[in-house]
């Protein structure tokens, strides 16, 4: 099954047609996936300002992490679900639209870039700590590619 194909099959199951069709359902989660983008994004723009030395600079960078990071957890998994129940209601216009799609490829390389700051960059978070430097390279490139995605986003609605 092609990926059009179970867009498809998804828009004509009694969930998508009932949540499309209803007064509140769409309009309450599309709040709550629009607050949790605010959130997520929110806590995420703070964290990248302390790694380029803008703010926060008699903090140390683990403890704003420690203090961020679960509120940026929350806000992601709020977003995600919210907007995998958004697809779930219109999928074949969602899919069709060319900003859903690169909208789509930047958060997943946002993702990755998160991934890869976690796995490699953040390992040296106590050296930080002690010997304050600035983490220009992962402090730009996830803004840039948080900012376009949710660029896109506004788009696509």
């Amino acid at each position: 099954m092609s990926l059009f194909g179970f867009c498809e099959w998804l828009a004509n199951t009694p969930w998508s047609i009932a949540l499309h069709e209803s007064r509140w359902a769409y309009s309450i989660i599309e709040s709550v996936h629009v607050l949790s983008l605010c959130l997520f994004l929110g806590m995420a723009v703070m964290l990248d300002l302390r790694l380029l030395g803008v703010t926060m600079r008699r903090t140390a960078v683990s403890e704003v992490v420690g203090q961020l990071l679960p509120w940026t957890a929350a806000g992601f998994v709020l977003m995600v679900i919210s907007g995998m129940l958004l697809f779930s209601a219109i999928p074949v216009r969602t899919f069709q639209n060319i900003f859903f799609r690169v909208k789509m490829v930047l958060l997943v390389s946002a993702g990755l870039n998160v991934w890869v700051f976690h796995s490699t960059v953040y390992r040296k978070v106590a050296e930080w700590d002690l010997h304050p430097v600035h983490q220009e390279e992962p402090g730009w490139r996830q803004p840039c590619l948080w900012r376009y995605g949710l660029a896109l986003s506004l788009r696509d609605e």
